[in-house]
């Protein structure tokens, strides 16, 4: 395992792959502002032993795929009334850039699974590039619909204020975040936290960039009437505990989407801890078991 890049249109992401080539391809689609490496290397490594061959990638303006640093990022204003005046890209862009990664890899069609704004990116690559979408498995996301999935009012403050300077006020603020969205239904490891976020820092951040991916967030509206287009069997999993994206975001995506499963954990938040990661193993595989493999030659 080792970083890689790929260029895709006029971006270059930067992405890494577990297991073998020849088996089931599954590509992992992360959250707002949040690095490939969220997708912790041990979790990747068992999809890859259940016969996976799995992808991760940084999404465009995160980590080490290409940064937007020439678009301003949208105002608060911007954010809070869904308006942003210069998208630098949108939402479906960054679903086009799953498909063209895909298309780099020389891979026709994985299985999907999108957490958070990764979910909302994975819903729209199952909408505008259905026969690239074998099974869709959609974590802790919304349809975008304002009148669910909206996050609790102790979020905000996180997303508001500018990133602090240096490498241990980073952290720290990131941990305190951990406390307001964490899973507290489930044992949390501190330290396997802090080595997250210690990572990436290392790998590079940017505060702007996560203000335009809300920005894009903010304009990508109501996706409930296109998800009734998806016909790749679906599974929807959200957290009874979750104060990022309300439980009802979840429950709304499954409602959309004909034939989804909808699998809700008690005591998740917006996060994914190890006392989890079973049912989103099993989910994940039960999900692409519902799919007539195609046979290669």
């Amino acid at each position: 395992m080792s970083e890689q890049f790929a260029k895709v249109g006029d971006v270059e992401l930067c992405y890494e792959t577990f297991g073998d080539p020849g088996d089931r391809p599954l590509l992992l689609i992360m959250g707002l502002g949040t690095q490939m490496i969220a997708w912790h290397e041990d979790f990747c490594t068992q999809l890859a032993d259940r016969g996976f061959y799995v992808i991760r990638y940084d999404n465009r303006d995160v980590g080490r795929s290409t940064r937007f640093d020439g678009f301003p990022p949208p105002k608060t204003v911007e954010l809070i009334t869904q308006r942003p005046r210069r998208l630098a890209y949108t939402l479906r862009d960054m679903a086009d850039d799953a498909a063209g990664l895909l298309t780099a890899l020389g891979i026709e069609s994985a299985h999907v699974v999108g957490a958070s704004m990764g979910g909302m990116i994975a819903q729209l690559f199952a909408i505008h590039h259905p026969d690239r979408v074998r099974s869709l498995v959609s974590i802790m996301s919304t349809t975008g619909a304002r009148w669910v999935g909206q996050p609790a009012a102790a979020v905000y403050p996180f997303f508001m204020k500018p990133l602090p300077k240096g490498k241990e006020p980073y952290i720290e603020r990131g941990l305190k975040l951990w406390n307001v969205i964490g899973s507290p239904g489930f044992p949390r490891d501190e330290a396997e936290i802090r080595e997250l976020l210690a990572n990436g820092f290392d790998r590079g951040l940017s505060a702007t960039g996560t203000m335009r991916q809300l920005g894009a967030i903010a304009d990508s509206g109501n996706r409930s009437r296109d998800l009734a287009r998806i016909e790749a069997p679906t599974l929807v999993i959200h957290g009874t505990k979750d104060k990022m994206i309300r439980v009802s975001g979840g429950k709304a995506t499954a409602r959309a989407i004909p034939g989804a499963e909808l699998e809700l954990i008690e005591g998740m938040g917006h996060d994914m801890p190890r006392g989890v990661w079973p049912k989103l193993l099993d989910g994940i595989e039960r999900t692409a078991a519902r799919v007539a493999e195609p046979v290669t030659a």
